[in-house]
């Protein structure tokens, strides 16, 4: 897998953006990716130096249309911290 197909987007959130000031960023990756894949793709898209990567499993939730029972898609989210006096500029501003 090639490393610009391992980051599906970024995560802005309330909660996201206030962590930014801990240099910690948050992005949906693919279900298959592992941390140095998803360390490896952040280094290569962003130019910045990762220290840590944290994976999370988001079930996808279930939700009552009349008398059917819809179950939303799970998918994986991964939080990065970067190197201190690195950042990256496309949460800037937000």
């Amino acid at each position: 897998m090639h490393n610009f197909e391992i980051l599906r987007r970024p995560i802005v959130t309330e909660k996201s953006t206030a962590s930014m000031t801990q240099r910690k960023y948050g992005f949906e990756v693919v279900k298959s990716a592992s941390k140095t894949q998803v360390k490896e793709a952040v280094q290569q898209a962003f130019k910045v130096d990762v220290t840590k990567v944290n994976m999370i499993t988001v079930h996808g939730k279930t939700r009552k249309r009349g008398t059917r029972v819809i179950t939303s898609p799970s998918w994986r989210k991964a939080i990065v911290t970067l190197k201190s006096g690195d950042k990256i500029e496309l949460f800037e501003g937000v």
